[in-house]
């Protein structure tokens, strides 16, 4: 209809409607229902509908106490064990569309509002994050219990412990010793995990307030808030070697201190410049991205033409890590990424 108008002063309407294979009369009644709108028609009130009076004593029976919290359905069941009938259940609902009140009308606990956790790291031993993963035991329903303390920052595992249980006993244990070797001092360290019984447990609590480490949790069903911790994780169970299921307790400590070495000497991360945790967390990543760059100098010296667009630069260590970094931070990152050369 709208090409037929747009073209009408152009060309004449037949040949433009049969081109179109539109109906000239569906056209010519669309063109006076435009000029001329017809006014709605309101609709004629049904007999048998409630009267007034009737309508106002059900509101005034699902708005009274013992009803108010109640949906129809329950109103109307709980009405007819009583032997009494006021009306359908598409008729209360009707009436309470037109009060605008068709939504959830049971008391609901009302859960407070979890502040974001931003988090920045910009060296190591600055914020830790830790968890804890199952690893499948030798026969169904069994497991062991794996605690890894990971450094935000280098990515290098700190800590970690396989339990036959999760207790707040053994973290506690785990925390206290990894904070030991790694001679963490009061204030220096943020601790940051999910809402575990463990991580939450008063043992742990205490024990950080007297380590004077700084505890953070993520948000209650918030996936990403501990994505580091996550991320590791997910290293671990796509290895190759990785078993479908463990025989004893002994051999997962076996396999885990072949993983955790690998991971922390030999896996080059690509968070990090692709540097190993080892070499970031221990201060010698500005050495070997230095030798790194004098590689690439002298392969670009050797043969410049194989560089079009700019000289090779080894990747480097990010300057700051963050957990849920805030907006300001996301916008100037985006701005870095459009203004830099490809």
């Amino acid at each position: 209809m709208a090409a037929v108008k747009e073209h009408r002063a152009e060309v004449a309407v037949a040949p433009l409607c049969k081109a179109l294979d539109l109906p000239r009369a569906s056209v010519y009644r669309a063109w006076a229902r435009e000029a001329a709108p017809r006014a709605p028609v309101p609709r004629a009130v049904p007999a048998r509908a409630l009267q007034p009076a009737e309508r106002q004593e059900v509101l005034d029976l699902l708005h009274g106490e013992r009803f108010v919290d109640q949906p129809p359905h329950e109103v109307y069941a709980t009405l007819l064990d009583e032997g009494i009938y006021v009306c359908s259940v598409r008729t209360m609902y009707r009436m309470l569309a037109a009060c605008d009140e068709v939504r959830e009308r049971r008391n609901q606990a009302q859960h407070p509002v979890y502040a974001k956790p931003e988090l920045l790291a910009r060296h190591p031993n600055e914020l830790w994050s830790w968890d804890i993963t199952k690893l499948l035991g030798p026969v169904k329903w069994t497991y062991f219990h794996l605690y890894v303390i990971l450094d935000v920052f280098s990515r290098y595992i700190v800590g970690w412990m396989v339990a036959h249980q999760e207790t707040a006993t053994l973290a506690k244990r785990l925390i206290e010793e990894t904070c030991r070797k790694q001679r963490i001092v009061p204030d220096q360290l943020t601790l940051h995990a999910d809402r575990g019984s463990s991580m939450k447990s008063k043992p742990v609590a205490l024990l950080l307030s007297d380590l004077g480490v700084t505890k953070t949790h993520s948000r209650p069903q918030v996936s990403d808030d501990n994505p580091y911790s996550e991320s590791q994780f997910k290293t671990l169970k796509y290895r190759p070697e990785f078993p479908k299921r463990f025989g004893c307790i002994e051999d997962a400590r076996a396999f885990c201190v072949d993983f955790f070495g690998w991971y922390n000497i030999e896996h080059h991360h690509s968070g990090i410049g692709f540097l190993t945790p080892e070499t970031v967390h221990y201060g010698r990543a500005p050495e070997r991205t230095a030798a790194r760059q004098q590689v690439l100098d002298l392969a670009h010296q050797r043969h410049p033409e194989r560089f079009v667009r700019k000289p090779p630069t080894a990747p480097e260590l990010p300057e700051a890590v963050w957990i849920n970094p805030p907006d300001t931070v996301k916008t100037t990152r985006a701005r870095n990424e459009e203004i830099s050369p490809n």
